[in-house]
């Protein structure tokens, strides 16, 4: 098995060896080992809903007094809340569903966590061993469904190898490029007797992730940075993963380069850090995007070169040499070469480049970026980020997002579904501590936000937890409100209600001549031709309280400060605020898809100026 996907794992009969088992031996069903073995393994928190194959496992899992069960309204909202869970805690998110239909919702979450490198364990029922490739009712072959989205997966048909799969399943999943793993048990497996001692022995054949960097490559990446001009640090999730932000603050301000951070590494730096230039990409700062292109050396930090953010490939950063370090080796080389491959931790990685950059500094070599930081100032300076109040005196999507930042408790957690609001949640809030912000960035699985911030919540119930949703995102796992209300899970959610698919309608005015075919989400113009605000199906407000929330809708600018301050305030369940806001509202920066970088917008039909002296 390597760092990638692979195929189903068919556990294997042979003899305990290694570990230090238990000095008693336990006489258990296989249920009950796979309770004991959560256990073990630290698994707190468990987001599932119970089906018949699944349903031995839910009988001792009533008797345990170490992991809490949430049951959820939908198998997805049980995938979303594990990631959130996962991505808040930094510990490994858990959920527990059925077989057939129940393993099947959980697919995009699966998806979901794989494209993110999420740390998540799935556990799902099979039908009985002996059914299995029978079309038997409620069978999926959910290991063969899940195999190219799961960092491994395993079928289970033998009580006495639960315990080591469990255990195996949390290792691989937490460890090297973290990602999601799938358990696929028999029912009869569940059921029939077998004998549980902890540590078990674990047979993991052929994975091991190299977490060490070559001291080489360091050397060689250390001397590009002092020899380069126009250096860039290119920051991406990984560096959240690996707990390594503190190291890459020491890094950037031993080098004083400039620091970007891709969409999942908001909070890796600090937005407020005067090294910090923006996020990269499709909707990132301008002085971002142009930093890129310019530069003349990119340090990528465990980030992928994404096509959001390398825009048209062959013309990315035209004049740059390439310093990769990521613990997939998967990874390096795949969309644009590495002049110095770099394969390891990112904490590692980052640990390294400074006492490699220190020694450079020891022997004279220290870079000047002058005349780089010269220009990259200038671009802050006449491109900033901003946005125009609506002249017809109704809500600012980016004013409010920007608000609820502005007024939300230290520390809280914000997560975001998918579109424009994501865009603007990630622009006008600022990140300054890592994971604080959780959203779905490779995937754009609309629907996240809530299940997400639930997740969140549960595995860090002293923070504040915002969702930022959409009105067409909030429609599709907003049943989890009434998991939260039932379960002392109180978040609170900003519904960016524009009436449409936002950033679909946005595509639609640019580049289909304003034909909004079918992402009008509300019934369409009254009979005076006039768009229909006043028509509200479904009525926010009074769905979220049938589903036990405080809601509340605000539609006057003058009522945005005391609306939010008043969701703050409350923390006895979870609250919802459906924002009224200009549906023509649109995200910029932009670089339309499939174009080059260079020809980012900073506003409609704004094109930047940079000079001809800044292209050689």
């Amino acid at each position: 098995m390597t760092e990638q996907a692979t195929g189903a794992h068919h556990p294997q009969p042979r003899a305990r060896t290694g570990g230090q088992p238990s000095a008693t031996v336990e006489h258990v069903t296989g249920a009950q080992s796979l309770i004991r073995s959560l256990e073990e393994v630290g698994a707190d928190t468990v987001f599932g809903l119970p089906g018949g194959c699944i349903l031995p496992a839910y009988d001792p899992l009533m008797d345990s007094t170490r992991v809490r069960h949430i049951l959820v309204r939908h198998e997805q909202g049980a995938g979303h809340a594990a990631t959130g869970y996962a991505q808040a805690t930094g510990k490994v998110g858990v959920c527990m569903v059925t077989s057939g239909p129940g393993a099947t919702n959980l697919v995009t979450p699966i998806a979901d966590a794989a494209m993110d490198s999420v740390p998540m364990v799935a556990i799902t029922g099979q039908v009985a061993s002996s059914a299995i490739g029978t079309d038997a009712f409620q069978e999926a072959d959910i290991c063969g469904i899940t195999m190219p989205i799961t960092k491994h997966n395993f079928l289970v048909t033998r009580a006495e190898d639960i315990a080591h799969t469990i255990a195996e399943a949390f290792h691989i999943a937490s460890t090297g490029r973290p990602g999601p793993v799938l358990v696929d048990i028999a029912k009869d497996a569940l059921q029939a007797r077998t004998t549980f001692s902890w540590p078990p022995a674990m047979d993991l054949p052929g994975y091991r992730p190299v977490t060490k960097p070559h001291a080489k490559q360091i050397r060689e990446a250390a001397k590009l940075i002092t020899q380069a001009k126009r250096p860039v640090l290119y920051v991406g999730g990984g560096v959240l993963k690996a707990g390594a932000t503190a190291e890459l603050k020491v890094l950037a301000e031993l080098t004083g380069a400039p620091v970007t951070t891709t969409l999942m590494a908001l909070g890796a730096f600090p937005d407020s850090h005067p090294l910090h230039v923006g996020m990269p990409g499709m909707h990132g700062s301008v002085t971002a995007v142009t930093a890129l292109q310019k530069a003349d050396l990119i340090v990528a930090l465990g980030a992928r070169f994404d096509d959001r953010v390398t825009g048209k490939l062959d013309s990315f950063a035209p004049y740059a040499k390439i310093v990769h370090a990521d613990i997939d080796p998967a990874e390096i080389g795949k969309n644009r070469t590495a002049d110095v491959p770099i394969v390891g931790d990112a904490r590692e990685v980052l640990a390294d480049l400074v006492q490699a950059v220190q020694a450079e500094h020891t022997e004279g070599n220290t870079g000047d970026y002058s005349a780089w930081w010269k220009d990259l100032s200038r671009w802050r300076e006449t491109y900033p980020l901003g946005y125009d109040l609506p002249d017809d005196g109704s809500l600012s999507p980016q004013q409010v997002i920007q608000r609820i930042g502005q007024l939300a408790p230290e520390g809280t957690i914000f997560a975001a579904g998918v579109g424009q609001h994501q865009m603007w949640a990630a622009h006008f809030i600022d990140y300054e501590q890592p994971a604080t912000w959780l959203n779905s960035g490779g995937a754009g699985t609309m629907g996240y936000a809530v299940p997400a911030a639930m997740g969140a919540k549960a595995g860090a119930p002293e923070r504040t937890v915002w969702a930022i949703d959409g009105d067409g995102c909030f429609q599709m796992t907003n049943q989890e409100l009434t998991t939260c209300a039932l379960n002392n899970i109180p978040i609170k959610v900003a519904v960016i209600n524009n009436g449409a698919l936002g950033m679909v309608r946005q595509w639609q005015t640019l580049f289909y001549n304003q034909r909004y075919s079918n992402t009008v989400l509300h019934s369409g113009p009254d009979a005076d031709g006039t768009p229909a605000r006043g028509t509200r199906v479904p009525d926010f407000v009074k769905l979220s309280e049938a589903m036990g929330c405080y809601s509340i809708r605000c539609e006057d600018p003058a009522d945005l400060d005391k609306v939010i301050e008043e969701a703050n305030s409350i923390n006895d369940r979870p609250v919802v605020i459906d924002f009224i806001v200009h549906e023509d509202a649109m995200v910029w920066p932009m670089v339309a898809a499939g174009t080059s970088n260079d020809e980012v917008q900073a506003a409609r039909g704004v094109r930047p100026d940079f000079g001809e002296n800044e292209d050689d």
